[in-house]
C-alpha cells in the first residue's frame, strides 16, 4: 500500500462513518426529510474536499520526494509505473540500510586503500632519502634533456660536483655548453648528434668541464636516448662521474712509467719518489732499504721533502710508522694523528707505508709518505699501482746490495763466486 493510501484511506473511513451517522443516527437539532440530505450533501462536499486536499499535499510534499529520492537510488521508478503502489516510506528505509551498508563498506575500503597509500608513501620517501643520499655521497651528477620542450635540467649534485649551489649554475643548455671544455666540444656534440640520428641509444664519453675554482675537471658521462614508439627523440637522460682522479692517476703514472724508463740505480729512486710524491700530493716521501736482519735501521735511497731532494739519511725503525710496516709485512695507513702517536714525526698529520719484498720473498725495503694533511683512503693509489713499481724497486735493492758486495769482496770470494 502506497503512503498516501496509508494517510488518505484512514481519513476518509472516518468520513464514511460520519456521513453514515448523519444519516441515520440521532443528531440532536438535526433537520429531517430534505434538510437532512442536503445537509450530508455538504459535509460530504467538504469532507471530499478536504480529503482531496490532503491528498494532494501528500503527493506533493512527501511523495514525490521520497519517489524522487528512492529514482535517484534507482531503487523505484517514478509515479505511475508498475511499482507505485510500493510503500515508499518502506522502500526508502530499505535503501537507507543498503546506502548505510554500502557505506560502511566503502569506509572499509578507503581505510584500506589509505593505509596502503601512507605505506606507499613512506616506502617512496624511504627510497627517494636513499636515492638523494646515494647521490650525495657518490660523484655522479644526473641531467636530463627534454627534446620536445628544450628544457635542460641538471641536478643539484651535478652542479655541486663542480663547485655550484642549485642557485647559482642555471639549468640551461647554453650554460652547459660553455663550461665543456673548448677542445672538447665538437666531440660531445657528435657524439649526441649521432645518438639521436641513429637507433642505438646508449652513449658514454669522457670530457672536460670547468670547475667554478677555474680548472677543468674530467668526468665520464654515461647516458641513453629516451624514444617514442615511432622511434621519434624524446629526452636525454644521462650521469656524470667525476674521473678526474682516475684521468690524474693515468697521467702520473704514465709520467712515473716514461720518468723511470732506461733508468737505474739513484736515478730511478730519485724519479720513483717525485713521482708520487706528486700523485699523492704529499710533501714528503721516499724510498728505504733495510739495513740488518731483522731490521732496527733503515737507509734512505732517495728523499724527496717539499719540492726538492734532501741528503739521504739513516734512521731507526723504532718509534716511527716505518717500524710497523716491517712488523706487519703489508702496507699501513695513517690518516691522521702520526705526531701524536709517534713524536719523532710531529710535523705530519698523515702516513702510508708500503713494503718493498725481495726475490726470496722477505722485506729488504719501503716506500713511505708523509702528509701535514689528513689523509683519505679514497687519496691514496690502490695496491696494485704500486705493486709494479715496488717490484722494481726490489730489483733494484737487490742489484745495488749485489754491485756494493762485489766492490768490497776481495780476490779470493771474487773467485769463489765466480
Amino acid at each position: 500500500m502506497s503512503l498516501k493510501s496509508k494517510l488518505v484511506l484512514p481519513a476518509a473511513a472516518c468520513g464514511l462513518l460520519l456521513l453514515a451517522w448523519l444519516a441515520v443516527g440521532w443528531v440532536p437539532g438535526a433537520p429531517a426529510g430534505h434538510a437532512r440530505i442536503g445537509l450530508l450533501a455538504v459535509v460530504a462536499t467538504g469532507l471530499a474536499l478536504v480529503l482531496g486536499g490532503v491528498g494532494l499535499a501528500i503527493e506533493i510534499f512527501l511523495r514525490r520526494p521520497l519517489c524522487s529520492i528512492l529514482q535517484r537510488f534507482g531503487a523505484v521508478p517514478d509515479s505511475g509505473g508498475p511499482d507505485s503502489g510500493k510503500d515508499e516510506v518502506d522502500a526508502v528505509r530499505k535503501t537507507l540500510e543498503r546506502a548505510s551498508t554500502t557505506v560502511d563498506a566503502l569506509d572499509k575500503a578507503l581505510k584500506i586503500a589509505s593505509d596502503k597509500c601512507s605505506e606507499l608513501e613512506a616506502a617512496l620517501q624511504f627510497s627517494e632519502e636513499r636515492y638523494v643520499l646515494a647521490m650525495r655521497i657518490s660523484d655522479d651528477g644526473a641531467w636530463e634533456w627534454n627534446l620536445q620542450t628544450g628544457q635542460f635540467v641538471l641536478s643539484p649534485r651535478w652542479k655541486c660536483m663542480l663547485g655550484y649551489t642549485e642557485e647559482e649554475f642555471p639549468d640551461s643548455l647554453q650554460v652547459w655548453r660553455e663550461h665543456v671544455h673548448p677542445l672538447d666540444l665538437a666531440a660531445v656534440d657528435a657524439t649526441l648528434n649521432c645518438r639521436l640520428e641513429s637507433h642505438v641509444t646508449r652513449f658514454e664519453q669522457q670530457f672536460r668541464l670547468l670547475h667554478r675554482d677555474g680548472r677543468y675537471r674530467w668526468v665520464s658521462s654515461l647516458g641513453t636516448v629516451i624514444r617514442h614508439a615511432n622511434g621519434k627523440p624524446l629526452r636525454i637522460v644521462a650521469l656524470d662521474t667525476d674521473v678526474t682522479r682516475v684521468k690524474h692517476i693515468e697521467s702520473v703514472l704514465q709520467h712515473i712509467v716514461e720518468g723511470t724508463s732506461g733508468t737505474g740505480g739513484e736515478a730511478f729512486f730519485r724519479a720513483l719518489v717525485r713521482n708520487f710524491a706528486a700523485a699523492l700530493e704529499v710533501p714528503c716521501a721516499f724510498v728505504a732499504e733495510c739495513v740488518g736482519w731483522p731490521p732496527e735501521r733503515a737507509q734512505t735511497l732517495a728523499y724527496w721533502r717539499r719540492g726538492d731532494f734532501v741528503d739521504n739519511i739513516e734512521f731507526e725503525l723504532a718509534g716511527t710508522p716505518c717500524k710497523e710496516v716491517f712488523d706487519q709485512g703489508r702496507p699501513v695507513f695513517y690518516s691522521s694523528r702520526v705526531g701524536e702517536l709517534f713524536p719523532r714525526d710531529k710535523d705530519y698529520e698523515g702516513y702510508y707505508g708500503i713494503p718493498i719484498f725481495g726475490s726470496r720473498g722477505r722485506i729488504i725495503g719501503h716506500m713511505a709518505f708523509f702528509n701535514d694533511k689528513v689523509m683519505r683512503q679514497e687519496d691514496v693509489l690502490t695496491d696494485a699501482v704500486y705493486q709494479i713499481f715496488t717490484a722494481r724497486a726490489a730489483a733494484e735493492i737487490e742489484r745495488k746490495a749485489a754491485l756494493d758486495h762485489l766492490t768490497h769482496a776481495g780476490p779470493t770470494e771474487i773467485a769463489s763466486m765466480a
